[in-house]
């Protein structure tokens, strides 16, 4: 059984001959990406609009579809991370002659060679990691439809993430392998564990593993980016390192961003709990964001 999910999901020729780009992958062009970024912003500003105008106070009836949605979620970023795993098991064993001198298998999963290019295995998965992206976009359309919420947090942070997976694959960006594997590892756990409570199953709906396993990620995505940082400069660069650099930026605001509110989670005059005086004491984007993160698991 392993050795028939290795073939499916690194050894099919269409994974190891995939090569990243316009004549050959479906939504690879930059036209796509700012038109794709600039209709969602669009559509939901046109949502909220149209409820706003309706007065309508009680949420839209959606049933299981936002449920559903998080367990199909849950099983793509499980499928991904075990394709993306294999891959690179996969893509190590046939490319180290290449640049097994100067770098480990650990230090590959950090740093790219220089003058790698988007094709292969890994990237086959990174274009799946990156289609997967518009699917997360639903989250918003749910939260606006059932809360009538619309933050900038959460468009900006939506709209970015599209990017930054964009940038992975146009420019060949080191890291990409690690965020990928991180970043479904917790998505698979914090939508399976959304689905498990939208179908109304054993369990109480708790803001704080969410923002526990978001940390998490993000932490971790810190401390890889200080060690592809000491690989860049160590061992004779890293693929592209200018989109690494956007990439890093993001991930340190965003942490810091999350960390604060987590510590006044816990040390706060009311430990867990996020009141009304609690939050007049956080900054406009703050608030936005504790909005953002009990929306999800609404």
């Amino acid at each position: 059984m392993i050795q028939s999910m290795k073939y499916w999901l690194a050894e099919h020729p269409s994974i190891v001959g995939f090569q990243w780009s316009p004549t050959q992958s479906w939504f690879s062009t930059w036209f796509f990406l700012f038109a794709s970024i600039s209709s969602y912003i669009l559509l939901s500003l046109f949502l909220h609009f149209v409820l706003s105008i309706f007065r309508r106070r009680r949420p839209v009836p959606l049933g299981l579809i936002p449920a559903l949605h998080s367990l199909i979620m849950a099983l793509i970023s499980l499928l991904i991370f075990v394709g993306i795993l294999f891959s690179s098991a996969a893509e190590i064993r046939d490319t180290r002659w290449f640049w097994i001198r100067s770098k480990t298998p650990l230090q590959w999963f950090l740093c790219f060679p220089l003058g790698t290019r988007p094709s292969g295995r890994v990237f086959f998965w990174s274009y799946v990691f990156y289609l997967t992206r518009f699917l997360h976009l639903f989250r918003t359309f749910f939260t606006i439809l059932r809360h009538r919420k619309l933050t900038f947090f959460r468009i900006f942070n939506q709209s970015i993430l599209i990017c930054m997976s964009f940038l992975w694959l146009e420019f060949s960006q080191s890291f990409q392998v690690v965020a990928i594997l991180l970043t479904t590892m917790v998505y698979s756990l914090v939508y399976a564990y959304r689905f498990w409570i939208g179908v109304g199953l054993p369990g109480n709906p708790c803001l704080m593993f969410v923002v526990n396993c978001q940390i998490l990620l993000l932490g971790c995505n810190l401390v890889c980016h200080i060690g592809v940082l000491a690989l860049h400069f160590l061992k004779g660069g890293c693929n592209g390192f200018g989109s690494w650099v956007f990439n890093s930026v993001l991930n340190g605001a965003i942490l810091l961003l999350m960390l604060n509110f987590y510590v006044k989670m816990h040390f706060g005059k009311r430990k867990g709990v996020v009141g009304e005086d609690d939050r007049k004491s956080f900054s406009k984007l703050e608030r936005e964001l504790v909005d953002i993160i009990k929306e999800k698991d609404a």
